[in-house]
Order: C-alpha cells, then sequence, then structure tokens
C-alpha cells in the first residue's frame, strides 16, 4: 500500500499497524487510522456511532488501547 501510495501520489494512507505507520512516515506519509477515518466522517456529517464502532471492532477482536478509545469518544 505503501507503495502505491507513494507511486500516485497520495499523501495520506489509513494503516493501523505499529511497523506500517512507521514506514509510511519514513516514506514521507501522512498516517491516519480506523479511527481517524471514523472520527473524519463524524465531523463531515455522516451518521456514525463511534461508541458501536468501536465495540464492534473489539468483538472482532482488534485490540484498542484505553488512550484511543478515550479519545475517540472525546472527540
Amino acid at each position: 500500500m505503501i507503495q502505491t501510495a507513494l507511486d500516485l501520489g497520495v499523501k495520506r494512507v489509513c494503516i493501523d499497524e505499529t511497523v506500517g505507520r512507521r514506514m509510511a512516515r519514513l516514506s514521507n506519509l501522512s498516517v491516519t487510522g480506523s479511527i481517524g477515518v471514523l472520527l473524519k466522517a463524524k465531523s463531515l456529517g455522516y451518521d456514525v456511532s463511534i461508541s458501536d464502532a468501536l465495540e464492534r471492532m473489539r468483538q472482532r477482536g482488534i485490540w484498542l488501547s484505553q488512550e484511543v478509545i478515550k479519545f475517540a469518544l472525546t472527540h
């Protein structure tokens, strides 16, 4: 995905994994994650329930730190 973004001139990528985020930043790409996409959608007026989305992610085995959960719920 990082190489494709570079090839296409994309400036921002959505990556949740730590190593992938680090590699993207080293490639001078801006990085957001799943939570960032949800928060952006909500800020644009889409009907997004952050708490429901977080719960579905956790039910599917996606680990989220308490810090990330708190941030997502307060923004």
